[in-house]
């Protein structure tokens, strides 16, 4: 049986709470935001020919170093170019890291940076490494722990 996944459809993204879905330090799940929405309306539009491969297809080239030697495979086939397989990357940012954010090389040092004490937010990139094609899947806050209490909530 197929897992259950609530969502709310607000525009061109959703809100999700999926079963498995990242978890703030106090075990609660996180609310993230989903932009399969958006990504199905612009391939849509590239198989529509409103919209070039050129137009579409042109990934930063540190997005494409970090898809080939970082990516996580996705196990889909590019909307695109059809010919690759897409991967994921995440990009951490928050206090005490880098301006460009991080991007963990492994799954280790991803949930690492998710639990740090200080508030994080990560946002999952699908990108094709062969194509250039890239879009933002999704994006979510972690961390934040504090005092055994997280971040920002009542007290």
């Amino acid at each position: 049986m197929a897992a259950k996944t609530r969502g709310v459809a607000c525009g061109a993204m959703t809100l999700t709470q999926e079963p498995g879905a990242p978890k703030d330090p106090d075990g609660a799940e996180v609310a993230r935001v989903e932009y399969r929405l958006l990504r199905n309306s612009v391939v849509r539009e590239v198989q529509r020919g409103r919209l070039t491969r050129e137009d579409v297809c042109d990934a930063h080239p540190e997005l494409l170093r970090a898809a080939r030697n970082v990516g996580r495979p996705k196990g889909e086939r590019c909307p695109i170019c059809e010919s690759a397989h897409t991967v994921e990357v995440t990009y951490v940012f928050g206090s005490r890291l880098p301006p460009g954010g991080r991007c963990p090389g492994t799954a280790a040092e991803l949930e690492r940076l998710r639990r740090r004490k200080e508030p994080v937010l990560c946002y999952d990139v699908e990108v094709c490494p062969e194509c250039a094609w890239h879009h933002l899947t999704r994006k979510y806050p972690a961390g934040g722990r504090r005092d055994g209490r997280r971040a920002g909530r009542a007290l």
